[in-house]
């Protein structure tokens, strides 16, 4: 145990953030460069080490919180490298990311603030690549066998990671022009700069896995072409469907999905854009939809200089603590307030968007919405609560409904659905297509980065046991299990 009495003389401290009007000048992530580590000691010293530690059960991952931990509070970071290591390969990737299931879960959390295991986290793997501590780890000798990874997501790099680890040669497959995935062109530089992602690639690289960018599957190469070349093929493509809302006036300029505006303005921080075709500078914004990606929009709508920004929910505003039917160790809803909604505007909750206004010239120019509220457990508009709101650009971030179908993916390697949606498994992540296995939020739907990273190390063993009649590899999380948050 770390401190035994650490949680009774040690209050929680968390990241230090940089003052909101110097950073929404910048693209630069919020928190204080080093702020963490003079604490950090102090504050993983706050782990009871529980007889049973739910944090465990929190995490997809199954992070060996209370170990690593231990090592951190003694500043022993080597060990808690390794630790961390052993149940998640990006850990600076969720430590970032990550909207902290653990922490829901931990025991101290039932009468005090609970450990801040997401800081821990992220200050041990930042001291590790500081004092070179993440190095290579290629394969003693190769297999002979060959595997394509459909995407490089989390899902997907985790499972080329972990299989090319294990000797087999591997090449990651991305539409795009740089690989990362989401994490790349959809997460903003201001919550995760991409550097991280670019020294985990050279990391890959170095292990020997191969890359190939700008290669869509399903129309660049067909199916029956991969599945000839390779002896496995991983589809972590993702669930990149955006949801759409189909009201008076969509078609009008300045509506965007998300997933239009967000990419642009990490093209212009990888200097590949100058200024972005969709911005919000000088317009009113409004941002549909009140989850992690309309955070997103609402921190990108800031640095780009907006008018003012608005955030419409149609759920209600969740409560400050738990309700009963979410008690501890489950995760709950609970109003947050992110380091964009730190930076202003409104957040308007139990409101649904009815049509849209435009120009002359074709152009958006506001928002009609009216209140709701749920009626015998359905959504009902409330009479006389119409009136509408400036704006000039109008970002759609309403979540994702399944996987790309659109480039024929899916109908050329032949592979069935679940009701949902998705691409099906079996428990060890294989679909109905003998050698093509699924993971990530291609099989589950739209969910968390660590689910994406669980999975991709998940489906990696069922590839692995495919190819050589057994596997090393961790021992999987099955399709249907459920961590406590969901």
């Amino acid at each position: 145990m770390a401190d035994p009495k650490g949680f009774l003389t040690t209050g929680r401290e968390v990241a230090e953030t940089r003052p909101v009007g110097e950073r929404v000048k910048d693209w630069n992530e919020v928190y204080v460069p080093g702020s963490l580590l003079p604490v950090i000691s102090k504050q993983a010293g706050r782990c009871m080490d529980c007889g049973i530690p739910f944090c465990h059960n929190g995490c997809p991952l199954g992070n060996l919180i209370p170990e690593w931990n231990d090592y951190a509070y003694r500043e022993d970071w080597s060990a808690a490298s390794e630790r961390l290591h052993a149940t998640n390969n990006f850990p600076e990737f969720t430590g970032r990311l990550c909207p902290a299931p653990c922490e829901s879960a931990c025991v101290l959390g039932i009468n005090q603030p609970a450990v801040t295991i997401k800081n821990v986290e992220v200050s041990i793997i930042d001291k590790a690549w500081g004092n070179g501590d993440v190095t290579p780890q290629p394969p003693e000798r190769l297999s002979g066998k060959t595997v394509a990874v459909i995407g490089s997501g989390p899902a997907g790099l985790a499972a080329a990671q972990q299989l090319t680890r294990a000797g087999h040669t591997v090449a990651v497959y991305e539409r795009a022009d740089r690989i990362g995935g989401l994490l790349r062109y959809g997460i903003p530089e201001f919550k995760m700069e991409k550097s991280h992602i670019n020294r985990r690639i050279e990391q890959m690289r170095a292990e020997g896995t191969k890359f190939r960018t700008e290669t869509e599957i399903g129309r660049d190469i067909d199916a029956a072409r991969l599945r000839r070349r390779y002896d496995a093929v991983v589809i972590a493509a993702g669930a990149t469907v955006s949801r759409d809302l189909p009201v008076p006036g969509r078609e009008l300029n300045g509506v965007h999905f998300a997933m239009e505006y967000l990419p642009l303005a990490n093209k212009v921080q990888e200097g590949d854009l100058t200024v972005s075709p969709i911005t919000a500078e000088g317009k009113h914004v409004v941002v549909i939809g009140g989850g992690d990606t309309g955070a997103d929009c609402v921190g990108t709508a800031h640095r780009q200089g907006a008018l003012s920004v608005t955030q419409l929910e149609i759920m209600p505003r969740p409560g400050e603590d738990r309700n009963a039917n979410q008690p501890w160790p489950t995760f709950p809803m609970l109003y947050k307030v992110t380091s964009a909604h730190e930076e202003g505007g409104e957040r308007v909750y139990s409101v649904s968007t009815t049509h849209f206004e435009g120009d002359e010239d074709g152009n958006v120019q506001a928002l009609h919405l009216v209140e709701v509220e749920f009626k015998d457990g359905k959504l009902e508009q409330k009479p006389g609560t119409e009136r509408s709101i400036p704006a000039q650009l109008v970002t759609l971030a309403m979540g994702f409904t399944g996987t790309d179908q659109a480039n024929g993916l899916v109908q050329q390697f032949g592979l069935e659905l679940d009701e949902r949606g998705n691409v099906a498994r079996d428990g060890e992540y294989a679909t109905n297509v003998d050698g093509v296995f699924v993971a990530g939020d291609a099989g589950r739907g739209q969910s968390l980065i660590v689910w994406a990273i669980a999975e991709g190390r998940s489906a990696a063993r069922g590839v692995d046991r495919f190819l050589t009649g057994a596997s090393a590899l961790p021992a999987p999380i099955r399709p249907t299990d459920r961590a406590l948050m969901v």
